[in-house]
């Protein structure tokens, strides 16, 4: 087992043998019920004080990786890899396997740093960010785009955006009422995609006249949808009377809706309407909008000589 020590490192004396002794754990390099060196022994060899060794066995004995036989000395224990991991160790696995397979083909940690610093900066972002203050908008958003694009999202409200690790991957979207208030949080510079919302008349033209005896009931757990739906279809002609809205965060929110002659629903609460009823999902999202977010995950795709999609295709 090699082990080394970064002096001037921005990690911790303690945190870089806690990482390197849990690498060497997840990648076999140390067995199930293999003896660790002593704390002295140890401390003698990388010329540190016996108190840090025994901090290091300590934290790694409290979550489960070794254990201590009195009078013996300090183990690797037993875990069965069938288990059910948590993501942040099946993670940790995956990088020391990498490792392991760095120093099998003869790499040495210098190149393998710079190949890795490489692919950091070039590395596509995964993910679109959110950026939404409404809590229930934001998963009818995350809904929306992961359904047209694939690609997961991520929510925040505006001041998450101030952390800097927030962005880190993301590709940040709001809505285009609150672009301002996203760009206030955002590092000067920082790209966000504005999204536009979709015209509801366009989208119930073949619905249109509806007679003036007719239920449109309007249902979504987010109340400006439901406002801002009624409004719309008032304005498009629609009587006042013949519409209905349903707060689906509200118990017997379904009742009667089969006798509607059509139920408009946020893509989320359409999931949830009873069969038989006729219902429109109703996305947020305009479809050019939609389509610009589509462009992104074609641009963060890999191409087959591991470079990045080109903005112009």
């Amino acid at each position: 087992m090699r082990l080394w020590i970064a002096r001037h490192s921005d990690l911790s004396i303690r945190e870089q043998l806690v990482g390197q002794l849990l690498l060497s754990i997840l990648s076999g390099d140390l067995r199930a019920g293999q003896r660790l060196p002593s704390t002295r022994e140890l401390a003698r060899r990388l010329g540190l004080h016996a108190n840090t060794v025994s901090a290091v066995y300590r934290e790694l004995e409290q979550t489960g990786w070794v254990e201590s036989r009195h009078g013996s000395g300090v183990y690797v224990r037993q875990h069965d890899r069938r288990k059910r991991i948590a993501p942040e160790v099946a993670l940790d696995r995956l990088i020391a396997d990498f490792f392991r397979a760095a120093r099998e083909q003869g790499a040495s940690l210098k190149q393998v740093r710079e190949r890795l610093r490489r692919w950091l900066t070039l590395q596509p972002p995964d993910h679109f960010l959110v950026i939404e203050p409404d809590e229930e908008l934001q998963h009818i958003l995350m809904a929306e785009i992961e359904a047209a694009t694939g690609f997961s999202t991520v929510a925040v409200v505006p001041d998450d955006c101030r952390r800097p690790d927030t962005l880190v991957g993301a590709i940040p979207v709001v809505r285009l009422s609150k672009l301002e208030a996203a760009r206030a949080c955002l590092p000067s510079g920082a790209e966000c995609v504005a999204l536009h919302v979709r015209s509801v008349p366009g989208a119930l033209a073949e619905w249109l006249p509806i007679p003036p005896d007719a239920l449109i009931v309007i249902a979504s757990r987010w109340p400006d949808f439901l406002r801002w739906a009624r409004t719309m279809l008032v304005a498009a002609g629609v009587h006042p009377d013949a519409v209905e809205c349903r707060d689906a965060r509200r118990a017997g929110w379904q009742k009667g809706l089969k006798n509607a002659r059509v139920v408009i629903a946020d893509v989320l609460t359409a999931r949830r309407t009873p069969p038989g009823c006729r219902t429109i999902a109703f996305p947020v999202i305009a479809d050019d909008s939609l389509e610009t977010l589509r462009g992104y995950t074609r641009l963060a795709m890999p191409l087959p000589d591991g470079t990045s999609g080109d903005w112009d295709t």
